[in-house]
C-alpha cells in the first residue's frame, strides 16, 4: 500500500498528489517501491564493504532528480530519480555514487551532527538546504528565502554547508561507484547518462536544474573523465536483467497511478497498451476516481497473469478499502501476506483492514498483527492509530486511549499526547507496565 508521511502528519493514505506539493518534503512508504531499491542497493553496499542491514533508504516524494545521504546510513532518494530514469542501472549508479560518499566518510560532519535527527527534520534540512543553494544560483532571493524557511522549520541542524560536497571528494565517490559496479558485474553506462542530463539541464536553466546538481558539481571536465573509465568496463554494454527491468517499470507505473492525475495516467498509458505495468497504472487510476467496477477486473488479469506478484495482491486489498469495501480485500492482503512474509507494511494494511470493517470479531486479529508490524515497523505511527481502532472495538477505553496518545507523541500533536496520556493514566494501577508507558508520554510531552 503507497501511503505517504507528511512532515506534520504521518500516515495519511497518498491519494492527492496537490495536497502532497502543498506539504512539502515528504516519505513515502510502499513495500514494492522500498523492495526494489533494497534489490538495487543490496550488492553495492556489500561490495562497498557495508551491512546492508544497517543502512536505511528512505522514498521522498519529490519529482525533481535527487538522492542524498544524511544522519549516518540513511539515504534518501526522490521519487524523480525513479519516474525519470529510463533504465534501473541509472538508479543503480546513483546509488553506488551515494555509497562512495558513505565508505568514503565524506559526510562524517554532517552525520555526527545529524545521527539522532529524525528523518523528517533531515529531510527539511537537506531539502531547505538545497533550495536555497538553487535560489542564491538563480539569484532569486525568495527562492533562498523560502529554502532557509524549510530549514528554520526543520529544527535548525546545521544550517549551512551541508550540500557544499568539494570536487576532490565528488571524484572520489565516482571512482568507489565505478569498483562497486565492477565487483557486482554492472555497467556505470546508467550512471554516466543521468549525470549528462543533469550537466546539460543546469547549463540550460539554472533556476529549474535539478537538486542533485546544486548538492553534486558536475562539470564537463569530470564527466568526461568519467566517461572514459565507464567505457572502459568489461561490463559496459551489458544490459540490465530483463526481470528487474520489469520490477523497475511496474515501480514507475505505480508512482504514476498514485502520483499523476488520472487523465495524465491514461495519456501516458493507453487502454491501447496491454503490457503489466500499463494496466497495473491504469487500474490504480480507475479505483482512485472511484471506478472499482473496472478497476478490480484489470487488478484480477494481473494476478492472473503474475499470481507469484504480492503487490498485485496488496493492490486489490487498498483498492476495495478505499472504495468502501474493506472485508472484500481481506482474502487479498491475506494472499499478498502469504507471497511477501513478515512485511510490516503489508502487516498494518492487514490490520487497517481488519478495522476498517468496524467489526468487534476482527480486532483481536489486528493487533497481533500490529504487534508484529512493530518488530519491523518500530517508527510507524500508523500502527497505533490502528491499535487505537482495534482497542476501541474491542471496547478497551484505557488502552484505545494510551495508543492514541501513542500516536499524537509520534506525529508531534503534543497537547493531544498530554490529554491522551492522562486519561489512560487514571485507568491504570500505578506502577503496571501501560501505567508506566503513559507516565512516559507525559514526561516526553513537557520537554520542549
Amino acid at each position: 500500500m503507497l501511503s505517504v508521511s507528511l512532515l506534520t502528519a504521518q500516515g495519511t493514505n497518498f491519494v492527492e498528489a496537490k495536497e502532497v506539493k502543498r506539504a512539502g518534503p515528504n516519505l513515502i512508504r510502499d513495500a514494492e517501491i522500498e523492495g526494489l531499491l533494497r534489490l538495487f542497493s543490496r550488492p553495492i553496499f556489500k561490495a562497498a564493504g557495508i551491512n546492508p542491514t544497517s543502512v536505511k533508504v528512505y522514498v521522498i516524494a519529490d519529482p525533481s532528480i535527487n538522492a542524498f545521504v544524511a544522519g549516518g546510513q540513511r539515504v534518501f532518494i526522490h521519487t524523480g530519480l525513479i519516474t525519470r530514469s529510463t533504465s534501473p542501472n541509472e538508479v543503480i549508479g546513483v546509488i553506488a555514487h551515494e555509497t562512495g560518499h558513505i565508505a568514503g566518510g565524506h559526510l562524517a560532519r554532517m552525520n555526527s551532527e545529524m545521527a539522532h535527527a529524525s528523518v523528517e527534520s533531515i529531510i527539511g534540512v537537506l531539502v531547505g538546504a538545497a533550495a536555497m543553494v538553487g535560489g542564491a544560483m538563480a539569484g532569486s532571493s525568495e527562492a533562498a528565502q523560502a529554502g532557509q524557511g524549510v530549514i528554520l522549520g526543520s529544527q535548525s541542524l546545521a544550517q549551512r554547508g551541508f550540500l557544499q560536497y568539494q570536487r576532490g571528494m565528488e571524484s572520489t565517490a565516482d571512482q568507489s561507484a565505478l569498483k562497486y559496479l565492477a565487483a557486482t558485474g554492472q555497467s556505470a553506462k546508467g550512471m554516466l547518462t543521468l549525470f549528462n542530463v543533469l550537466a546539460n539541464e543546469s547549463l540550460a536553466s539554472i533556476s529549474k536544474a535539478d537538486p542533485y546538481v546544486f548538492s553534486h558539481p558536475m562539470p564537463f571536465d569530470r564527466i568526461r573523465a568519467l566517461e572514459i573509465a565507464v567505457k572502459a568496463s568489461p561490463y559496459y554494454d551489458k544490459p540490465d536483467d530483463p526481470g528487474l527491468v520489469l520490477r523497475f517499470e511496474l515501480a514507475k507505473a505505480k508512482l504514476a497511478g498514485f502520483i499523476d492525475t488520472p487523465q495524465a495516467v491514461f495519456q501516458h498509458y493507453p487502454s491501447s497498451d496491454k503490457s503489466l505495468p500499463a494496466r497495473y497504472a491504469r487500474s490504480i487510476a480507475m479505483f482512485r476516481r472511484g471506478d472499482i467496477q473496472n478497476a478490480i477486473p484489470l487488478i484480477d488479469s494481473l494476478t492472473a497473469e503474475l499470481p507469484q506478484d504480492p503487490y498485485f495482491w496488496e493492490l486489490k486489498a487498498q483498492a476495495y478499502l478505499e472504495n468502501g469495501n474493506p472485508e472484500a480485500g481481506i482474502p487479498a492482503i491475506k494472499k499478498a501476506r502469504s507471497l511477501l512474509k513478515d512485511n510490516g507494511l503489508l502487516e498494518v494494511l492487514n490490520a487497517q483492514i481488519l478495522v476498517s470493517t468496524e467489526k468487534p470479531k476482527y480486532a483481536d486479529e489486528a493487533l497481533v498483527l500490529l504487534r508484529e508490524a512493530k518488530r519491523t515497523e518500530p517508527d510507524m505511527p500508523d500502527i497505533y492509530k490502528y491499535m487505537a481502532r482495534a482497542y476501541a472495538l474491542k471496547n478497551d477505553v484505557p488502552r484505545a486511549e494510551l495508543a492514541t496518545a501513542e500516536f499524537a507523541a509520534a506525529t508531534g500533536d503534543k497537547g493531544l499526547a498530554t490529554t491522551k496520556a492522562t486519561a489512560a493514566q487514571a485507568y491504570f494501577k500505578k506502577g503496571t507496565p501501560e501505567w508506566l508507558r503513559a507516565s512516559d508520554l507525559l514526561n516526553f510531552t513537557k520537554k520542549k
